[in-house]
């Protein structure tokens, strides 16, 4: 058994269904052994979709997504991925090929030192030297990946551990010096010595699956008394992220307890969609007022970063009480009144059974908070009404909301026109959004899509772009149709990095490197084999996304090049 066969085995093991790849003779054998194996083998085009596309995988399975590079650029073009998945606390597993062993640090094609670069970005990285080490090391990455808090790990294994023995020692034989001198002998009995110990046991090494990672247990005295607090509060706020969705099998029990609660709840980033289109506790605007004025701030997740004005969002006076899977996410920037360092699905669940009885007195703060949400619903209404030569991208997202199927995922790579997207949009599911996270990056679209559809091969999976991100994922409509993937991608088309542009012409007075053409995307993809789509006038909206829906499930994958106006409907929205 080769170490290609040696992965192939432990992935099946573990329930790998998916490996995401770009093809590289570093690699070649675990592709091709994944393959005998039963494990869909699915080749993009660029690095960095295969880590995305794992990420998705493992977000909404809560297993561990695989992909495998080749070495050198084939690593490093994952870099920005590897740190996506970290901050997003995603499981995912690289492997990256190497120069064989005996040729590290000579020269050889592609050999760079891996660890220094990947290292410091995910949760552990190794690199194999011998066969016999290598179910173990693998084992070990699959189990750390999920293991506390969740994030990816990097194991590298050199080409020559990869190939059946007798094709190593045939290539190393062709590169040994064929005289008698004995410098000859002396290195060929190096080389001997080096191949005895790398194949040595073969592949006796443990190749059974990973096992459970252990939940952190939490302190019931302690419980309770957050569940005392509660009942004494009168403006309570419970903010929710994808860490309480870290359990993808228990998303519906996570609903049900926050529901149970009946606190006034703001979902962010993956956990979006987890109380479904409407609830009558899942509030979408004015969350800074609201925790202005709250006295009890439940933050399920979320650290004080931006996204709360690093603690300064939530009231000094109100008592925050946090849970996070990372202590250094729980403790930044403002430390809570009482801090649980474990799964925020499982303390929600359990507080939860601990109710406080004395909460109906929160139908006036939830009166309150509801219509301050209407009041910002019907403004956006009316911002959308407003007439624009081509198409208001708010009128845009009312029509697309209203179209909407029940089972659909909904993928968000983009800036403005995404986060415009995001104020109208509801998804209808737990685990039906998916967006980069707290890194902010762009390119995640095809990668989030392809996962997502292989995952859940039933739903319409929508890629909502921007037409600057759009940039990064058109070539993946290539790897849509060889792989017969029908995703349907909405790209808001204003030939502008709006995001940026709107905030930089105003302070600077200047428009470089902002400025995009109107381009022909839906164009673009039909080059590709996938259907082009195109919407200029709201008059076109519902046929054109009705049809792209027929298309999709007809198995055709789709692209919508939506021609937008510009807006100012998000002014001021940089983040720093």
């Amino acid at each position: 058994m080769n170490g290609g066969a040696i992965v192939a085995r432990i992935l099946q093991e573990a329930g790998t269904s998916f490996l995401f790849t770009l093809v590289g003779g570093h690699i070649s054998p675990i592709l091709v052994e994944s393959r005998k194996a039963g494990i869909r083998v699915l080749d993009v085009r660029h690095e960095a979709t295969a880590v995305f596309a794992a990420d998705a995988v493992a977000r909404l399975t809560g297993s561990v997504g695989v992909a495998a590079v080749t070495a050198g650029p084939g690593v490093t073009n994952t870099i920005t991925a590897l740190k996506n998945a970290q901050m997003a606390h995603s499981p995912v597993l690289l492997l990256g090929g190497a120069a064989a062993t005996l040729l590290k640090g000579r020269g050889a094609l592609q050999d760079i030192d891996h660890m220094s670069l990947v290292a410091p970005i995910v949760k552990w990285a190794d690199s194999v030297t011998k066969l016999r080490d290598l179910p173990e090391k693998l084992r070990t990455a699959m189990e750390k990946a999920r293991a506390g808090v969740p994030g990816p790990v990097f194991l590298e294994i050199p080409i020559d551990l990869l190939y059946d023995e007798s094709v190593v020692r045939e290539w190393t034989q062709q590169s040994l010096p064929k005289s008698h001198s004995v410098a000859s002998k002396a290195m060929r009995w190096y080389v001997e010595r080096h191949l005895e110990n790398q194949f040595r046991g073969g592949a006796e090494g443990d190749l059974s699956g990973p096992n459970e990672p252990e939940m952190l247990p939490l302190d019931d005295k302690r419980l309770a008394r957050v569940a005392g607090i509660l009942e004494s509060a009168k403006r309570p706020v419970l903010v929710a992220s994808n860490q309480v969705l870290n359990q993808p099998g228990l998303a519906e029990e996570t609903a049900a307890a926050i529901r149970l609660l009946g606190i006034p709840t703001w979902l962010t980033g993956g956990a979006r969609g987890l109380l479904g289109r409407h609830d009558p506790i899942q509030f979408r605007h004015k969350r800074k007022e609201a925790l202005k004025e709250a006295d009890v701030v439940i933050l399920a997740g979320v650290p004080h970063d931006f996204r709360l004005g690093y603690g300064r969002q939530v009231s000094s006076k109100a008592r925050v009480i946090s849970v996070n899977l990372s202590f250094d996410e729980l403790t930044r920037n403002r430390w809570p009144d009482a801090g649980f360092v474990a799964d925020p699905g499982v303390f929600l669940r359990h507080l939860a059974k601990l109710k406080p009885k004395g909460a109906t007195h929160w139908s006036d703060w939830l009166e309150q908070v509801e219509k301050r949400d209407s009041q910002r619903e019907e403004a956006i209404v009316k911002e959308a009404s407003e007439p624009c030569r081509m198409l208001n991208p708010l009128r845009l997202a009312m029509d697309f909301e209203e179209e909407l199927a029940k089972d659909s995922i909904l993928v968000a790579d983009g800036g403005d026109f995404v986060a415009s997207m995001s104020y109208v949009v509801r998804p209808r599911n737990p685990l039906s959004w998916l967006d980069p996270g707290p890194f902010g990056t762009l390119g995640v679209g095809a990668g989030f899509a392809l996962g997502a559809k292989l995952v859940h091969p039933e739903a319409d999976v929508w890629a909502l772009f921007g037409d600057g991100s759009f940039g990064y994922s058109l070539m993946e409509f290539d790897t849509f149709v060889r792989h017969k993937i029908p995703v349907i991608a909405l790209i808001g088309n204003d030939a502008s990095w709006a995001q940026i542009a709107r905030d930089q012409v105003e302070i600077l007075h200047d428009d470089v490197a902002t400025v995009l053409n109107r381009s022909d995307y839906h164009k673009s993809v039909e080059g590709l084999g996938a259907v082009g789509l195109e919407i200029k006038t709201q008059q076109d909206t519902t046929k054109v996304l009705k049809e792209a829906v027929k298309q999709a499930r007809a198995g055709h994958p789709v692209a919508i090049n939506v021609h937008l106006c510009a807006s100012d409907f998000r002014k001021g929205s940089i983040s720093v």
